[in-house]
């Protein structure tokens, strides 16, 4: 009997420490000792979860441990227990992680664009092209200068897609993988004035600062970037607290904050709502 109590005590410490473990802060908002942890990668870098972590603390009295990670990460990190939610753009694998049973809850939150942008005089003529995949075999075809994440985030895997689209396996020096997050590698796409697919909300954000770039293409279907929130099933020790944060998200107070977001700061809203993102949601 103290074998089993024993044996029953430890793994209740391992457990724990593996929820704890390999998920370090970028950012915590709050002061109470119930901490909550989400993984996301542009809504945390430009803001928005700030904002929303502000609004659900303040009804639950609680503390967010925001971890910044692309999709791929975020999934991973929920899949392994050191994350109680993650708001990703990668819908196969969200499925996939519903089907599995590893994630509970999906609900769509929201939406924004990928943008092909470059340099002004456009070497590789992607503005006239009738597709991102078109566009994308007009860079590789002249060997541009093109930046890739290539960090397995949901960009990336939404890049792949389009490269597999378009028939072409990226090499070469022309293909730069940058292994960082979007905003720094909007940055260095600026500095070597090369083509980058960034989000609409990370350009909003950083465009002012972009001097040798511009949007050269976007509109496609296939660019539209529909966001979901996730949480660990249940069981697991903050399962009922990350539902209720997905709730609020999906909530109209939550929405509001969505949809209006950036307006403030930068004239023009950097996310749509998951009403606007319904149309999009496959």
């Amino acid at each position: 009997m103290k074998k089993v109590l024993c044996f029953a005590m430890a793994f209740m410490l391992l457990t724990s420490m593996a929820y704890a473990s390999d998920a370090p802060c970028k950012a915590t908002y709050g002061s109470s000792d119930t901490v909550y942890k989400v993984a996301t990668g542009s809504p945390g870098e430009l803001g928005l979860l700030e904002v929303l972590a502000e609004a659900f603390n303040a009804e639950h009295g609680v503390t967010m441990c925001w971890v910044k990670a692309g999709s791929g990460k975020s999934l991973k990190l929920l899949k392994a227990g050191k994350v109680d939610a993650c708001m990703v753009h990668a819908p196969a694998a969200e499925k996939q992680a519903m089907k599995d049973g590893w994630a509970v809850g999906r609900t769509l939150i929201g939406s924004n664009e990928f943008y092909i942008v470059g340099p002004a005089n456009d070497p590789a003529g992607i503005a006239n092209a009738s597709s991102v995949a078109e566009a994308y075999g007009k860079i590789a075809k002249a060997k541009a200068t093109f930046l890739s994440r290539g960090d397995n985030s949901g960009t990336h895997k939404k890049e792949l897609a389009i490269w597999k689209k378009a028939g072409v396996s990226p090499s070469g020096d022309w293909y730069v993988i940058t292994k960082d997050f979007m905003m720094t590698t909007l940055k260095q796409a600026n500095d070597v004035k090369g083509y980058f697919m960034t989000d609409s909300s990370t350009w909003v954000a950083g465009m002012k600062n972009m001097d040798n770039l511009k949007v050269l293409f976007r509109g496609d279907p296939m660019l539209i970037n529909t966001y979901h929130a996730l949480a660990m099933p249940e069981g697991a020790p903050k399962h009922e607290l990350a539902v209720k944060f997905i709730e609020f998200l999906g909530s109209e107070k939550g929405q509001s904050i969505i949809r209006d977001y950036g307006k403030d700061m930068y004239g023009e809203a950097m996310y749509n709502d998951a009403e606007y993102a319904k149309q999009y949601d496959h």
